[in-house]
């Protein structure tokens, strides 16, 4: 099925099943408009739904997707919010990680150092929240929080980790208290929990680059699959 198919001209989504199609006709799905001429979950969806706390509310599907194995969710470019189809993923993953293991690619000065500490106790961890992650990783103070967030979002943009729920705080009298704080886990580790296979060893960057290539071409319009390959260096 075709993104045109899915997602005709003027139609809004209203529901998870139809987000969950349109992800997968489109390949990549930002939150927010940021890929010219490609579809954007809150372009999509009415204005109204959003942070409603009810079933139709597009903010609690970005995490829905992750936890259901539908799509990779996390800042996968610039810092972005994205939804990426399950069988695109792990050819982006190869791509975005140029082939190289955490440590490898810190070596090469790929990563920044936060990273690797970073990876490392979210993969001991299986799933951990944010606050969680700060402590073990011996950031949790003020003056760790930029490079936290250094780290963070370098593992995301590699797609080394997913972003798989968020935590809610609340006050005595049981009212939700202040933002949520999301929760990581590895790729590998929500590919496998989520009943996907995590991409083959075998399979040589230039072959992914190809996959990723074709993949994006029959979903998205030219301006975007421009977008994507030089993003993406396909």
């Amino acid at each position: 099925m075709t993104m045109k198919e899915v997602y005709p001209l003027q139609k809004l989504i209203t529901t998870y099943e139809e987000a969950r199609e349109l992800v997968q006709a489109c390949g990549i799905l930002p939150l927010a408009p940021s890929v010219p001429n490609h579809p954007s979950l809150s372009a999509c969806t009415p204005p109204e739904a959003w942070h409603t706390g009810l079933a139709s509310d597009p903010w609690n599907w970005r995490v829905r997707f992750p936890a259901a194995g539908d799509a990779a969710y996390g800042k996968f470019f610039r810092g972005k919010s994205v939804l990426i189809a399950t069988d695109l993923f792990p050819l982006l993953r190869i791509t975005a990680g140029r082939g190289g293991t955490v440590k490898e690619r810190y070596r090469d000065g790929l990563l920044p150092r936060e990273a690797v500490e970073l990876y490392e106790v979210i993969a001991a961890s299986g799933r951990i929240d944010t606050r969680e992650l700060r402590s073990a990783a011996g950031m949790k103070a003020q003056a760790s929080k930029a490079g936290f967030e250094r780290g963070i979002h370098a593992l995301q943009e590699a797609m080394d980790v997913v972003v798989t729920g968020a935590n809610v705080r609340y006050k005595a009298d049981g009212e939700p208290s202040g933002w949520s704080s999301v929760s990581y886990s590895t790729a590998e580790a929500w590919m496998n929990d989520s009943g996907r296979e995590p991409e083959p060893e075998h399979v040589p960057l230039a072959t992914a680059r190809r996959m990723a290539r074709e993949r994006l071409e029959e979903a998205a319009s030219p301006e975007a699959t421009a977008f994507f390959r030089k993003l993406y260096q396909l």
